[in-house]
């Protein structure tokens, strides 16, 4: 199949920007919107609910004055597991030194370590790993006595106060949903956030729990798995299935498992999630060099390059744009990246999975939407259009992973940003869905202005179930009018 000479703005592969100091203000976040930001990240972990809330009414500002939707996530910061404060900040760990955990919150010996989770201590066991500063320092737990814990440096390094610990392997007993996460979620709901991202996810209970809660206050809000513990590989695919997307976050688990399978994990996860039907996300380092570089590595391009031919339905950009130095020419660089890698990448598309059992899609509306793809491609159609209610129909032809141009329209502002999450699929404001000829002028008149039709041109639309009365789904196709 060749690509349509119509081509959508942005890229087929969606971006996520994390809000910061250095993006925040409403300048900047419009001009992120126009380069190619589809969803914007709030993370929980840190500012305050007022100031997350001052910069929701920026993003939704900015996303009015570009004329299009763009979603919003927010990201729990979960049981995040710390150090307290150092006797001397930072601390050299050097090779086969020994360390003590202790309870408390400020360690009184240069070899004392304290934490905020209490119950470490009880925890640990004789041979555990113990992984700190982002797991560039590792110990291993000789001895248990006295209410304490002795390690080992087995990795030599330097480690600052209320740096991250990981547990590799450790049954802990800490919520996944801390009292913290809760008052965000419930926020995140009350305001009507779009995402809501859960960390540390180790079971399908908790994805159970936080979708109960924002059910519970009136959100609709897709509850992204966060896959960053070896407990979650263990349970992909039920956590998949329970899920409504997934995010690859390789932070936590690149020091959770070895390193050197990171990239083997990656696919693994984003071909489950293909086979689920469910959006993927990878996040983490993406650009990283791009901190204080107007440039990436070769090796950051090609990683990206990999996760998009891997099958991701979205790359994220953290500390690059929440504190970089260049947070619009990272954002810039992701769409050159993702544009090129799918210039090259459209001969070889992966199959379509088989959604209609497997993500609980009817089995019309995944054979129609199959369907209606392969009659655009037959007739070189250069739009497809979508009319769904709440996005579902959208999210099963994105997975389908074809490059013919695809808009979805709504009469939900909910259902419109939902689909900026959604490979290939670009939310469309405004259209009339409860009169087709009213809605087939108006793409059309969309397309003519945006230079992406010209008159003859086919469009295939698909309407989604509930949208025409007593129909499940339909097809219809039609060549443009000129104006």
């Amino acid at each position: 199949m060749s690509l349509p000479h119509a081509v959508l703005p942005g890229s087929f592969t969606k971006q996520i920007a994390t809000v910061g100091p250095a993006c925040k203000r409403p300048e900047t976040l419009l001009e992120m919107i126009r380069q190619g930001v589809d969803v914007f990240r709030l993370n929980m972990a840190h500012g305050t609910i007022a100031s997350h809330e001052a910069t929701l009414a920026d993003i939704h500002r900015a996303s009015d004055e570009a004329g299009r939707p763009v979603g919003v996530l927010v990201d729990l910061s979960g049981p995040k597991i710390r150090l307290g404060t150092l006797l001397d900040d930072p601390t050299p760990c050097r090779h086969g030194e020994s360390f003590e955990f202790v309870p408390g919150d400020t360690a009184q010996r240069p070899d004392q370590l304290v934490t905020n989770y209490a119950p470490l201590v009880e925890e640990l066991s004789v041979g555990d790993r113990v992984m700190l500063a982002d797991g560039t320092v590792s110990m291993v737990v000789l001895d248990k006595s006295g209410g304490s814990v002795r390690c080992r440096v087995e990795d030599e390094g330097s480690i600052r106060s209320r740096q991250g610990i990981n547990l590799p392997g450790v049954q802990l007993s800490v919520p996944s949903i801390t009292d913290a996460d809760e008052e965000h979620a419930i926020w995140a709901a009350q305001s009507g956030v779009d995402f809501v991202g859960l960390s540390f996810v180790r079971g399908t209970q908790e994805l159970r729990e936080l979708k109960n809660l924002l059910r519970g206050h009136g959100s609709s809000a897709m509850v992204i798995a966060k896959i960053e513990k070896k407990e979650a590989l263990e349970r992909l695919e039920d956590i998949v299935r329970a899920a409504d997307a997934v995010m690859v976050a390789r932070g936590d688990l690149g020091v959770e498992i070895d390193v050197a399978e990171i990239a083997v994990v990656q696919k693994q996860i984003i071909e489950t999630c293909q086979q689920l039907g469910r959006p993927v996300i990878v996040a983490t380092q993406m650009l990283d060099s791009m901190h204080h570089s107007q440039r990436p590595t070769r090796a950051e391009a090609t990683d990206v390059a990999n996760a998009i031919l891997d099958g991701a339905d979205a790359c994220m950009l953290s500390g690059e744009t929440a504190i970089g130095d260049y947070p619009l020419d990272a954002v810039k660089m992701m769409n050159r990246i993702m544009v090129a890698t799918e210039r090259m990448s459209h001969r070889h598309l992966p199959a379509a999975p088989q959604l209609a059992t497997s993500h609980g899609v009817h089995p019309i509306t995944s054979a129609v939407v199959y369907g209606a793809a392969q009659i655009a491609d037959q007739l070189s159609s250069n739009l497809i259009v979508i009319a769904t209610r709440s996005g579902a129909t959208a999210l099963v032809k994105a997975k389908q992973r074809d490059f013919i141009p695809t808009v979805g329209v709504s009469s939900s502002p909910e259902a419109l940003r939902r689909m900026c999450l959604f490979w290939g699929t670009y939310p469309l404001a405004g259209a009339p869905l409860d009169d087709p000829p009213a809605l087939r002028r108006f793409v059309s008149e969309w397309g003519l202005r945006n230079g992406l039709l010209t008159q003859g041109d086919t469009v295939v639309s698909i309407t989604g179930t509930g949208i025409v009365h007593r129909a499940h789904n339909s097809v219809v196709v039609y060549e443009v009018e000129a104006r």
